[in-house]
């Protein structure tokens, strides 16, 4: 894998880390070039750019995910480096093979460590072998007989895997014997739908575990070291919202074990750049074991840069551009507490069910050790097409007290007008004496939890409604069309209908 210097960055990727990755170009001298689809023309990233070229309609298979199309792009522009982002083509290893063999650099890890840790069971396997500790299970994916097999001699209850996915897709808990076969039927399907790959494992179900994560660093020269982990246990449907660093409830000595451990993981497949060891913590018996690696700048890596003062996406372009780590192991220090909330466009009330559409008003909070890493501004949509986030609000704190005070009063700083977004979620989640504790595990957030922590305002229809009319009266009464009785605001709720939570 080459590594050389380079002027002009295309960042094939949309919203927050691609408004991040511009950012950290531009520190660095470097000229940033976005791409854009069909509804993302008047988004940060865009306009942050040195370059931005349209690619295409909104579906990301028609435009994001081109990859023929972006390396024309890159080769047109006189790009002479791509960085992925994180999502999309990041974790692609056909795709950075592409852009190495048309000349360009890669900025990220090499296609062969991409391919290693692309599939679960063969990273599982390789995890063995490297001596870190994995998961009870499988190491290679299971027909039907094969999962009753293994099933029975782990014990249920059990987790099906997808071996090619993430984000909970082809994921199904499985806690009697009667119901697996069923179980993995779907979970094959999804897997294969999501994924192209259906192929599934089977491993032990680890009880009140915690997703505690190592962020690992690694230059073209054999140096590695870690920065510390992330406790990512704040989920719903398997999927990350809230992030803290350190986690609260890990022992030094275990700290200790579980990051010489993602740093073994990383060397064993020859990593490069920046990458992410995930593990599952339990914390009754004090044990963790590897879950996967992410072979991409995670979503949550401020809170890592907020505690270690490490800029991680300018330590992957300065990597990529072929320098040596310019510190060692013993350089990095953990300061503080940092957590992170990811503001989603959705309503946790109506079990986090995503609500796209216009940002009327957007303000952001800002004071001492408050950062917002976000892709939008006022007046545009929040599309339908793509994850719902808004944007990353991350503290920092002396202690965890401290940031957990600092995060509730930004979090209500926070003016977002037109859309229902996660932020009472996470009011309430910072006032529940569980989380307080720290010894809260992934079962935390659950269907029980949010009807007793966000039960749906009586009325709120009504509410909504009224809101909504007297805005588009307010609306119609500018318009040369007003005394149109087709332009009547009663007329045109079937408009609002459509765009349901647009008025919360």
């Amino acid at each position: 894998m080459s590594h050389r210097p380079f002027q002009r960055v295309l960042i094939a990727n949309r919203g927050e880390i691609a408004a991040r990755v511009v950012r950290g170009c531009h520190e660095r001298g470097l000229q940033a070039v976005c791409v854009h689809s069909d509804v993302d023309g008047e988004a940060l990233h865009v306009r942050m750019a040195d370059l931005a070229v349209h690619i295409g309609p909104a579906p990301s298979a028609q435009s994001y995910l081109k990859q023929d199309l972006l390396l024309e792009v890159a080769r047109k522009h006189g790009c002479d480096a791509i960085h992925p982002g994180y999502g999309f083509l990041s974790e692609n290893a056909g795709f950075a093979q592409k852009v190495q063999d048309a000349g360009l650099v890669w900025i990220g890890p090499p296609a062969s460590a991409i391919d290693a840790m692309g599939s679960k069971t063969a990273a599982r396997r390789r995890m063995r072998d490297a001596g870190v500790p994995i998961v009870p299970g499988t190491v290679d994916p299971v027909d039907d007989e094969g999962a009753l097999r293994i099933a029975r001699e782990i014990g249920f209850p059990v987790m099906l895997k997808a071996s090619g996915g993430g984000g909970g897709k082809g994921m199904r808990r499985v806690d009697r014997e009667e119901d697996l076969l069923d179980a993995l039927a779907s979970a094959k399907s999804e897997a294969g739908k999501s994924f192209g790959d259906a192929a599934v494992y089977v491993e032990k179900l680890v009880e009140r575990a915690r997703h505690v994560e190592v962020q690992v660093l690694a230059d073209a020269y054999g140096e590695t070291v870690h920065l510390f982990e992330r406790d990512c246990s704040v989920q719903r449907r398997h999927q990350k919202v809230v992030e803290e660093t350190p986690c609260p409830v890990l022992p030094q000595a275990t700290r200790e074990a579980m990051t010489a451990a993602a740093v073994a993981a990383a060397k064993a497949v020859g990593y490069v750049g920046a990458g992410t060891c995930e593990f599952l913590y339990d914390q009754d018996a004090d044990t963790f074991y590897f879950l996967e690696m992410n072979t991409r700048l995670q979503v949550e890596h401020p809170i890592t840069e907020m505690v270690t003062g490490m800029d991680l996406v300018q330590a992957q372009l300065r990597i990529a551009a072929g320098e040596k780590l310019w510190f060692r192991q013993e350089d990095l220090r953990q300061t503080g507490h940092a957590i992170e909330c990811r503001i989603y466009a959705e309503d946790a009330a109506a079990n986090f069910r995503p609500s796209p559409g216009p940002l009327h008003g957007y303000r952001e909070p800002t004071g001492p050790w408050v950062r917002v890493d976000s892709g939008v501004v006022e007046g545009m949509d929040v599309p339908i097409h793509y994850d719902p986030m808004i944007a990353k609000l991350v503290v920092w704190g002396s202690d965890r007290n401290d940031a957990i005070a600092r995060c509730k009063r930004a979090l209500r700083d926070y003016h977002l007008v037109g859309v229902p977004t996660s932020i009472p979620f996470f009011l309430a989640v910072f006032d529940d004496p569980g989380f307080l504790s720290g010894r809260y595990d992934t079962g935390f957030i659950t269907t029980a939890w949010l009807a007793e922590n966000l039960p749906a305002p009586e009325g709120l229809d009504d509410v909504l409604a009224v809101a909504a009319i007297a805005r588009l009266e307010a609306d119609a009464a500018r318009r040369p069309e007003a005394n149109d009785s087709n332009g009547s605001a009663w007329k045109r709720m079937g408009a609002w209908k459509a765009r349901k939570g647009v008025w919360r």
